[in-house]
């Protein structure tokens, strides 16, 4: 019986890493994010899985080299989806009102 290629295995993470990023795309509540932010974190996120483990099966540096850039890309995309996603849910949160300076009884900051 012939090994499996490294190749072979790769394209069945790559497929497996579809189907599951499909679900966890479509499945994600925009509760805390807004659509758009929402599956690109996730799209990010199962990228960051599949590299990771396609990294780990390779056996040539090439390879493993482009699995860790990979990796350190999707990475900096979803904490920085979650970045921007926390920015922009701060500007629909209600400020607080400081108290008007009262100026005729003089107690008010200058």
């Amino acid at each position: 019986m012939d090994a499996v290629s490294p190749t072979l295995i790769n394209l069945i993470i790559f497929v497996l890493a579809i189907y599951v990023g499909y679900h966890v795309v479509w499945t994600v509540t925009p509760a805390l994010h807004t659509p758009l932010m929402a599956v690109t974190n996730a799209i990010s996120a199962i990228v960051i899985i599949g590299a990771m483990l396609a990294a780990a099966l390779t056996e040539t540096t090439f390879a493993r080299t482009f699995g860790v850039l990979a990796v350190a890309l999707a990475a900096v995309n979803v904490f920085g989806g979650f970045l921007v996603t926390r920015r922009m849910l701060e500007m629909f949160k209600k400020k607080d009102k400081k108290p008007a300076a009262d100026k005729a009884n003089g107690t008010g900051a200058a």
